[in-house]
């Protein structure tokens, strides 16, 4: 029985030992205890990612988008969250660095750097989030000004799925929208008429706000400031409230001349208005054009065409009323009255026999 116990004992050491110099050395022929574990750290890194608590943005790797988070934020994480460690079994008590080292082994996670590392003219620091990354030549775990990206493709949601055989359908009702009744039709036209009103006076307010702090105050702030980025998620995309102004305060004599510069504008904007006529005008225009788009309809399609068949008949035929009294009107002056086929004959006969008397009296 201790010979067992013994054995045991080494067993586990062995599998330790093993799971670490699988951490080490990628290449290596992996057995499949190491690829259970490969399979354990794959797993805790999704949990990971997935989690809300670790922040995380986007940024640009060479020319592709990733999600990367700091190493400051990685180790805080595993502080306050001790129970995600649990999905690595027995390499649970690793500590912050080893598991780090462990993903990055593993090519789950890449090290990388700022691209941009001098501070730019105006502000104060580097940026916290930089957008533009490159990938770190020494890949070690560290805490202190580190960025690490997601290397794998994040699983998707079943609703996203979902999402995605939906847009085929969207795109075929938006070809459809013609031959849509006209309640609909007038649905759609106001939804996305209100959709783009929104949008168009929630950035005149934005930008608004930004010039009156920044003349009257000196202070950037831009309320909705992911509104216009590119590389933001949807949660990021509408957060309200403003990040820190990083940036130096401008001086009195640049907010005077943009303040000027505002007036300028204002004024130029009032002489140049329209006026009444041409806002009547342009107004005319522009519901002539929607009016023929919402009474669109298949019916009156084939009416036009329709009308267009009956205007190349009457092109082809010049004196459509001619034509008439030629082929329907039996009883005009010039019609031939109906004969009896005898009598179509003799008469055929009779103007023969006419024909060579004449030419007996001309020799």
């Amino acid at each position: 029985m201790r010979k067992t116990g013994g054995t045991d004992k080494k067993r586990v050491r062995r599998q330790s030992t093993a799971v670490q110099n699988a951490a080490k050395d990628p290449n290596s022929d992996t057995p499949p205890r190491k690829q259970a574990a490969k399979d354990v750290f794959q797993l805790f890194a999704e949990k990971v990612r997935d989690h809300k608590d670790l922040e995380s943005r986007w940024a640009v790797l060479q020319e592709t988008r990733v999600e990367y988070f700091r190493g400051k934020d990685f180790v805080s994480f595993l502080r306050n969250h001790p129970e995600v460690k649990e999905i690595l079994d027995s390499d649970k008590n690793l500590e912050t660095e080893d598991i780090g080292n462990a993903l990055l082994s593993k090519n789950l996670l890449v090290r990388c750097d700022r691209v941009v590392k001098t501070v730019r003219p105006g502000k104060r620091k580097l940026s916290t989030w930089p957008a533009h990354l490159e990938i770190f030549p020494d890949q070690v775990f560290s805490e202190q000004d580190a960025f690490f990206a997601w290397t794998f493709v994040k699983r998707r949601p079943f609703w996203q799925t979902l999402l995605s055989f939906c847009w085929p359908v969207l795109t075929l009702a938006i070809c459809l929208f013609p031959v849509y009744p006209h309640q609909c039709k007038l649905l759609i036209l106001y939804s996305c008429a209100g959709v783009l009103l929104l949008i168009l006076s929630l950035l005149l307010l934005r930008g608004a706000v930004f010039g009156i702090l920044y003349i009257l105050v000196g202070k950037r702030m831009w309320f909705f400031p992911n509104i216009l980025a590119e590389e933001a998620t949807l949660r990021e995309l509408f957060r309200f409230w403003p990040s820190k102004d990083e940036e130096e305060k401008p001086k009195w004599t640049t907010r005077l001349f943009y303040a000027l510069v505002a007036v300028l504008i204002i004024l130029l904007m009032r002489h140049h208005a329209p006026d009444e006529a041409a806002r009547a005008r342009y107004q005319k225009r522009v519901s002539n054009i929607i009016d023929d788009v919402l009474e669109w309809s298949p019916r009156l399609a084939l009416s036009g065409m329709m009308e267009k068949q009956q205007t190349v008949v009457n092109a082809t035929n010049p004196n459509p009323d001619v034509a008439e009294n030629q082929t329907g009107d039996s009883t005009g002056p010039d019609a031939v009255p109906d004969q009896p086929e005898a009598e179509i004959i003799d008469n055929v006969e009779h103007s023969d026999h006419y024909n060579q008397d004449g030419d007996h009296t001309h020799q």
